[in-house]
């Protein structure tokens, strides 16, 4: 059994679901993509298990065939070949593959493709709709903040809670958090999950930036996301999340509002003469000044800048960690944003000071305590 296809063409769909494949898969055939040809259309498949997603592309054959392809040394082939016609010919009995291009011939020993796992079927009729451009950027605005600590596995997906007429993405590490609540999307029923972390950098990179169609279906274990001629499918995280609203301070009389950007640069800047292990910065306002330092005792390092805000509230005194507040400040588009406090103790509110259109975005990072009060 043989089918024809171009080199470019099919690269380009095997990196598209290379991202699923784990660097070192518990399983041999995980290693491997599942080529499905069916009515002179090829599905390609990968998987960890967990992760799968697949593409579809035409190819020319009069006979339909499954088998498991080695993903890694696929994809190098390909990428040494120049854009031309190439040739795939499967051997029923050995699963050989034998590569036939204008000037040579490789030979790769594939996997039989019912050994390959069967990917999850959608047994449920829930589902809704949202652009692609927006979920792309209710990932980009939300995973940056997820957890890293196996220990705490709940903290490293993104907690998506599904309303009737708006849904919320929420990310936390126990030391900051991102709320960000879509109006935009209309799920029409009360749900919750988390998505790994993985899935979702897989879909930030695929997804287009444009107002295109993604349906998402889900069940009680698993996510099923459709785009263009892209499925990808993924387990959730069964564990329960925090009660997050309860870090969320309800009263913050002191709020700072300042151009972003100038805020971030002079973190940055401050940040280099910070303690290299805590990373952490003071800020200190009074009236209509911002004042924000930092100091490495044990290297004897400090830096001072003074910032123009504009500010309504007691004077206060606060400690950051500097990493944190700047990925926050990252991650907003906003020209200006409004920085809101209760007291040194309490976590800080930033949030743009204009939202985009739908989307209410609400960021929060803990402080840190502070050794002793600034001169």
């Amino acid at each position: 059994m043989k089918f024809i296809v171009n080199t470019s063409a099919l690269l380009a769909k095997l990196q598209v679901v290379i991202g699923t494949v784990a660097a070192k898969p518990i399983l041999p055939i995980l290693d491997h993509f599942l080529f499905n040809i069916k009515d002179g259309v090829l599905t390609i498949t990968s998987t960890d298990l967990e992760t799968s997603m697949s593409t579809t592309m035409e190819v020319q054959s009069e006979e339909d065939c499954v088998v498991a392809v080695p993903s890694r040394l696929t994809m190098d082939t390909l990428k040494a070949l120049p854009n031309q016609p190439i040739t795939f010919t499967l051997d029923d009995k050995t699963h050989a593959i034998e590569l036939r291009s204008e000037n040579g011939r490789y030979k790769l020993s594939g996997q039989p493709g019912e050994d390959f796992p069967k990917t999850p079927d959608l047994d449920s009729d829930t589902s809704f709709e949202m652009a692609s451009m927006t979920l792309l950027s209710s990932i980009s605005k939300t995973i940056f903040a997820t957890g890293t600590d196996d220990l705490r596995l709940n903290l490293t997906g993104v907690y998506v809670e599904l309303f009737n007429d708006s849904a919320n993405f929420v990310a936390t590490d126990a030391n900051r958090l991102v709320r960000l609540k879509r109006k935009d999307v209309k799920p029409g029923v009360e749900h919750s999950f988390i998505l790994p972390k993985k899935a979702l950098n897989l879909l930030k990179a695929t997804l287009s930036d444009d107002d295109s169609v993604v349906k998402i279906d889900y069940n009680s274990s698993n996510a099923y996301f459709s785009f263009g001629d892209v499925k990808l499918i993924c387990r959730f995280i069964d564990e329960r999340y925090p009660e997050y609203g309860a870090v969320i301070p309800d009263e913050n009389p002191n709020v700072l509002t300042i151009n972003r950007m100038d805020l971030l640069n002079s973190v940055k800047r401050i940040s280099i003469f910070s303690n290299k292990t805590t990373h952490q910065i003071r800020l200190k306002i009074s009236g209509s000044e911002l004042i924000i330092s930092a100091e490495d005792i044990d290297m004897a390092n400090e830096a001072t800048e003074r910032l123009s805000c504009a500010y309504e509230g007691v004077d206060i005194e606060i400690g950051f960690n500097s990493k944190l507040l700047m990925d926050i400040l990252n991650n907003i588009d906003a020209v200006s944003v409004r920085v809101e406090l209760s007291e040194p103790s309490r976590a800080g509110i930033i949030l743009p000071d204009e939202n985009e259109e739908n989307e209410d975005l609400l960021m929060l990072v803990m402080p840190m305590m502070l050794n002793s009060p600034s001169a």
